[in-house]
C-alpha cells in the first residue's frame, strides 16, 4: 500500500548593455508617460514606458592604481552595468531580458523591487555557445539565439504591464519600432527610446536582423538598449528581444525562442502567456486526453492475465524513475489560489530527500528542518505530499493497480505514448486526507478511494507525464464534501554530470472543488543537486 509521508489532499475546512548603435536621427525619446495627451488627439499607441523598463547595476570594484614612479597602489573605481528589460506577464512580476544584461549588470533591485530569482537561457558550457564581447566587460561565452534571462521580482513593478506577443512569420521589409533605455552621456538620466527600422531577414545564428536609418547623422555608441522589445508597428505585439547589432543591424532573438525559455522555467505561467503557441513542452495542469479508464469487474475469480510488454516497460521505467529520486536536493516553490485568481498565498522550501523521505527548509536561509511544509493561513486550500515519488512508485509495483495503453497521442507538436490505469476502493492505493480545522485542534482521517489517470511517457517510454483522480463522486461523509481531488506532475531531464543526465520532477499541481469552490496549489522544482548515500556492512577485521 502506497503510504503518503504527509496526509494527501489536506484542505482546512473551517474559518477557518551589449551595445546598440544607430543613427541620432532615428532615435526618438519618448515623452513621460504621466503627462496628459492633447484634447482631441487621437487614441494613443501602446504605453511602452510601462512595459520596457531600465536595469542598472552600480557596484565599487577595486582596482591598481599606477603612480608616475613605477609605484602601485590600490584603488577603488566605480563600475556600473546598464540594460533594458520588459514586463513578461500581465503583472509585470517576471522581467524579460539578454542573459549578457543579467550577468554583465547583475541588478539586485528594478525600479525598486527586490529580485528573488534569475533564470537563465544560456551559459558559457551551452551547445552552440561562442565568445562575444562586450563593451566595458570583456568576453562572455554563450549561444546568441538564446540571449535570454528572466528576473523574478518579490512584487509586481506597480503602474506597468505585460504586452502581447506574436509568432507569426515576419516578411521582409515589415515595419517595427524597437524599445530600450540607452545609456546616453548627453542625458542623466536615461529615458525610452523609440527607433523605427524594418525586417530584413533572419541570420545564419538563428536571430533576426532588422535595418534602421543610420544615414542622417553620424553613428553614436548607445550601451543599454539591449534587453529591449522589438514591435510589430501595425499591431503592438512583440516579435523579438533586442540583443544588439553586428554590420550596421540591429539583432533581436525571435519571441518562439522566448516562448520555449519560458516553457521551461515557467511552465505555468508559459500555459497562460502563449495559450496557441508551439511550444514544445507537456501541460502541467489537469486535463486528461481520454475518458476515464475502468477495467471490466470478473464475476469469477480468474487467474491474472498476463500484461502487454509495453506495460511491462512501462513499469519498468517508472521504478527506475522512482528508484532515481531517492537522493537529491532542490528548491521546491509553492502557490496557491482558487478558482481562476492569482495566488494568495506563495511560499519556498529547500527539499532535502534522503533514502526516499523529505524534509523541508524555508530557503534560503531557514534554519530550522520540517516533516511537511506549513499549512498556509486560507481558509482553503490542498498541499500536495510525496506524489511526484509514490505515483511513479505505484505504477511500477502495485500490481493491484490496472493499467492498459491508449492511443498515441501528438500535444504540443511532440509524441507521446498515452496509459490509463485505475484502481478500485477494494485495492486500497489511493489514500485521501481531508483536514477539519478547529483553530486550536485538527481532525484528519484518512480513507481509501478509486482513483484512475494517465501516464505520458516519450518515444523510449521515459515518463513525462502522470496524472490522478481521486473518485469522490459517493459524497460519503468521510470526504467532508469534498467532490474532486486531481494532480498532475511532470518530469523532465536535467543535467547530472558531463555526459548524464537526470530524469527529475518539474512541476506538481494539485486542484480540489468543494461544492463551488475550487482550491489549487501549484509547485515547481528548481536549483537540482544531487548526492549518492552508500552504506555497507564491516567484518570485525575491518573494525
Amino acid at each position: 500500500m502506497r503510504a503518503p509521508a504527509v496526509p494527501r489532499g489536506i484542505v482546512p475546512l473551517l474559518v477557518l548593455s551589449f551595445s546598440l548603435s544607430c543613427a541620432a536621427a532615428a532615435q526618438e525619446l519618448l515623452p513621460d508617460s504621466s503627462a496628459p495627451s492633447p484634447v482631441g488627439a487621437a487614441q494613443p499607441a501602446p504605453d511602452f514606458d510601462a512595459v520596457v523598463v531600465p536595469i542598472t547595476s552600480v557596484k565599487l570594484r577595486p582596482s591598481v592604481k599606477m603612480g608616475l614612479l613605477g609605484n602601485v597602489s590600490p584603488a577603488i573605481h566605480l563600475a556600473a552595468g546598464f540594460g533594458s528589460g520588459f514586463c513578461l506577464d500581465a503583472e509585470c512580476r517576471f522581467i524579460a531580458t539578454n542573459y549578457h544584461v543579467a550577468m554583465t549588470a547583475k541588478a539586485r533591485k528594478i525600479k525598486g523591487e527586490k529580485v528573488v530569482h534569475r533564470y537563465l537561457g544560456t551559459g558559457p558550457k551551452d551547445e552552440g555557445a561562442t565568445p562575444n564581447f562586450l563593451p566595458g566587460y570583456g568576453v562572455l561565452p554563450y549561444a546568441v539565439d538564446r540571449d535570454l534571462a528572466i528576473f523574478e521580482l518579490e512584487r509586481p513593478l506597480h503602474r506597468h504591464h505585460g504586452v502581447a506577443y506574436s509568432l507569426d512569420e515576419l516578411e521582409a521589409g515589415q515595419e517595427v519600432d524597437i524599445y530600450g533605455y540607452p545609456n546616453v552621456s548627453i542625458h542623466p538620466k536615461r529615458k525610452l527610446t523609440k527607433i523605427p527600422a524594418t525586417f530584413r531577414a533572419p541570420t545564419t545564428s538563428g536571430l533576426l536582423a532588422f535595418a534602421y536609418d543610420a544615414s542622417a547623422s553620424q553613428p553614436v555608441n548607445i550601451h543599454g538598449a539591449s534587453g529591449g522589445i522589438v514591435v510589430d508597428r501595425k499591431n503592438g505585439r512583440v516579435v523579438g528581444v533586442l540583443s544588439g547589432t553586428a554590420d550596421g543591424l540591429a539583432l533581436a532573438v525571435p519571441v518562439q525562442n522566448l516562448v520555449d525559455f519560458v516553457s521551461k522555467t515557467q511552465p505555468f505561467l508559459a500555459r497562460k502567456l502563449f495559450p496557441s503557441s508551439e511550444a514544445t513542452f507537456v501541460s502541467p495542469v489537469p486535463g486528461d486526453l481520454y475518458a476515464k479508464f475502468v477495467p471490466p469487474r470478473a464475476s469469477v475469480l480468474v487467474r491474472r492475465p498476463e500484461e502487454p510488454q509495453e506495460v511491462v516497460l512501462l513499469r519498468q521505467k517508472a521504478q527506475a524513475l522512482a528508484d532515481g529520486m531517492r537522493n537529491f536536493i532542490a528548491v521546491q516553490s509553492f502557490a496557491w489560489g482558487s478558482g481562476n485568481k492569482e495566488p494568495t498565498a506563495e511560499a519556498e522550501y529547500e527539499v532535502q530527500v534522503l533514502g526516499g523521505a523529505q524534509r523541508f527548509r524555508e530557503y534560503p536561509d531557514g534554519k530550522k528542518e520540517l516533516e511537511q511544509p506549513p499549512y498556509p493561513r486560507l481558509s482553503g486550500w490542498v498541499l500536495p505530499s510525496d506524489e511526484w515519488s509514490s505515483l511513479p512508485k505505484m505504477v511500477g509495483t502495485e500490481y493491484r493497480l490496472k493499467i492498459q495503453q491508449a492511443a498515441d497521442a501528438t500535444v504540443n507538436k511532440q509524441r507521446f505514448k498515452v496509459f490509463q490505469y485505475y484502481a478500485s476502493v477494494e485495492d486500497n492505493l489511493c489514500p485521501f486526507a481531508p483536514v477539519e480545522d478547529f483553530g486550536f485542534f485538527s481532525v484528519t482521517k484518512t480513507v481509501a478511494v478509486a482513483c484512475y489517470g494517465e501516464v505520458w511517457t516519450d518515444e523510449d517510454t521515459n515518463i513525462v507525464r502522470i496524472s490522478e483522480n481521486l473518485d469522490l463522486s459517493d459524497n460519503r461523509k468521510e470526504y467532508r464534501g469534498w467532490e474532486s481531488y486531481q494532480i498532475v506532475l511532470t518530469y523532465g531531464w536535467v543535467q547530472r554530470a558531463k555526459d548524464a543526465s537526470w530524469l527529475v520532477p518539474l512541476t506538481i499541481f494539485t486542484e480540489a472543488r468543494q461544492k463551488k469552490h475550487v482550491y489549487w496549489c501549484r509547485g515547481q522544482f528548481t536549483d537540482y543537486q544531487v548526492f549518492n548515500a552508500r552504506a555497507r556492512l564491516l567484518s570485525n577485521a575491518e573494525e
